[in-house]
């Protein structure tokens, strides 16, 4: 006789699929799709530190080097966020987080990426970080302030997940 070794994580697997598999049988019940729950960013604490209402948007700010990344997407369904403004600014080797200069905005793809080009992100306070808003009227406002592993990592990545307004 075969024994099954049965711990909990093959239980939760198993009951999961069956219960699964019996509800997709049914006539009429539809089964949520994974990003139906998908909740939405809070902005971060120090996110607007130094933010600059309208900073154009730009192709790079400065001299380059160093990149800010992320995605743009609708809180419940997770849809990607096409031309959305995500605007970018950060204490850098060119410049202060205060300083105009420092400051640019960049707008998301079809897949609600972005992706612009700035100066190496240097410490300011102890921590190497980037600073990102979006603030227009169709969602609610989020300000971020990712930290860097290390202030030698050459990009850094923000997420957001915007609420309608």
């Amino acid at each position: 006789m075969s024994s099954v070794n049965l711990n909990r994580r093959r239980f939760l697997a198993t009951s999961s699929a069956a219960i699964a598999t019996a509800a997709a049988g049914m006539s009429g019940m539809i089964l949520p799709s994974h990003a139906q729950g998908l909740v939405a960013t809070r902005s971060m604490r120090g996110g607007s530190n130094n933010y600059i209402p309208g900073a154009p948007v730009v192709k790079r700010i400065g001299g380059g080097g160093f990149w800010m990344s992320g995605t743009v997407l609708r809180a419940g369904d997770g849809a990607p966020l096409a031309g959305t403004r995500i605007q970018i600014w950060a204490h850098t080797t060119e410049g202060y987080e205060s300083d105009p200069e420092s400051h640019g905005a960049t707008l998301t793809d079809e897949n609600g990426v972005f992706r612009l080009e700035m100066p190496q992100i240097v410490p300011a306070f102890g921590q190497p970080h980037g600073h990102l808003a979006y603030d227009g009227d169709k969602y609610e406002t989020v300000f971020l302030r990712p930290v860097m592993a290390s202030s030698k990592d050459t990009s850094l990545e923000a997420h957001f997940v915007l609420k309608p307004v």
